[in-house]
């Protein structure tokens, strides 16, 4: 198995920017690269720079009052009411000076990786700018004013006719994506999340399933709150081979976010690094069986900057470049930098102590639960034939 891999970054990823006490940091897009450089497997000649993605490009998925709303605002120049319809100036997307060029870089990311992958010029793409999965077509949600996955898998059905497989490791459920492609028979979507009954946006049940010609190709996995690493990868694991074999897509598209940990403060699991080096690591298995390796990974949540995500993200590029997640310490360079900074003790491994999760009395009742809500899902990749099996 050989591939090649590139890397999305400049400084323009880190200009989208709320406030300092915002909970949606893209400082975190910062702390991951430079933890790759200082390990020494981010070389520079992989590392290419985001373009601005254009007006018609946002379009391919955004209303266009949509659009022009984002523009004024970024200029302050929206009035409250019209701001509200549009879901900004709110406590989850307030505005701030130049959002539609910082949002439309994020989604050029988005794009510069897909092009990178689809011209030939790498098998693998990576840009943790992305990931925006909660925005809609006249709304921003969620922290998310452009949904640079949904345009960008616009952007492959129009540009080059390829069938997507999109994959969504984010605690939330990635909605915006969902709906985007609910009447898509092109456009496989997977999202595996923690239970919307307690967690933003309340969505995500194993019943969404598509309508029209898009029905039966909407897979949704919710799992239980405080869901611990066995059980989160026994559900992934079985339920993504199982789709990726039901739809046979051309290209796979990964949202990983990165809040399912048991540090991260917006949410209800208790996983650990271990589900972070698999999740990346079966992405890969599958983008090189079914689509010739072509796989364009995003950013998405994680809101434990310190601790959490720049591990969590530069694994996701430890396997697309070396094939394997990274092992033992992290580098002293990084630790002594940030560890100044860091509000917080930061790990001195990539691996997680499994000291630090939590006892659940219920763990028993919530695996249980877990297998369930798979076996309801798997139901629907499965033959008639087959589905008594199950």
């Amino acid at each position: 198995m050989t591939c090649t891999a590139k890397f999305v970054f400049s400084d323009n990823l880190l200009q989208y920017h709320f406030h300092e006490d915002h909970p949606f940091n893209q400082k975190r897009v910062l702390l991951a690269t430079e933890l790759l450089k200082a390990a020494g497997t981010l070389p520079e000649d992989r590392i290419i720079s985001p373009r601005m993605a254009t007006e018609e490009e946002l379009k391919l998925f955004h209303d266009h009052a949509y659009v022009e709303a984002v523009k004024q605002a970024s200029q302050r120049m929206l009035p409250e009411p019209r701001a509200t319809e549009y879901g900004l100036g709110t406590e989850d997307t307030p505005i701030f000076p130049g959002m539609h060029e910082a949002s439309s870089y994020l989604v050029g990311g988005s794009l510069t990786a897909v092009d990178e992958v689809l011209l030939g010029r790498a098998t693998h793409a990576l840009n943790l700018g992305g990931g925006l999965h909660h925005g809609f077509k006249r709304k921003a949600s969620g922290f998310c004013i452009y949904n640079d996955g949904a345009i960008a898998i616009r952007y492959i059905r129009e540009v080059y006719n390829l069938r997507v497989l999109y994959v969504d490791t984010d605690a939330h459920h990635g909605d915006g994506v969902q709906w985007a492609f609910y009447d898509d028979p092109n456009v496989c979507t997977f999202s595996i999340h923690e239970t919307g009954r307690y967690l933003f946006p309340g969505t995500g049940n194993v019943n969404e399933r598509g309508i029209k010609e898009g029905h039966g190709y909407s897979f949704n996995l919710p799992i239980d709150a405080f869901t611990e690493d066995e059980s989160f990868l026994n559900a992934y694991t079985t339920a993504l081979t199982q789709i990726t074999a039901f739809f046979k897509p051309d290209i796979i598209i990964t949202q990983n976010g990165a809040d399912a940990h048991c540090y991260d403060p917006l949410t209800h699991l208790c996983s650990t690094m271990a589900i972070y080096e698999r999740i990346p690591l079966l992405a890969h298995q599958l983008a090189h069986e079914y689509c010739n390796g072509r796989w364009v990974a995003l950013g998405g949540g994680g809101y434990d900057m310190w601790r959490v995500v720049p591990r969590a993200w530069a694994q996701v590029w430890n396997v697309m470049h070396n094939m394997k997640p990274a092992k033992g310490e992290l580098p002293t360079s990084w630790l002594d930098k940030w560890q100044k900074e860091s509000p917080v003790t930061l790990p001195t491994h990539w691996e997680d102590d499994p000291s630090i999760v939590p006892v659940i009395p219920r763990k028993e009742e919530i695996s249980e639960k877990n297998k369930l809500a798979l076996q309801q899902l798997l139901k629907y990749t499965a033959k008639p034939s087959d589905q008594l099996k199950l």
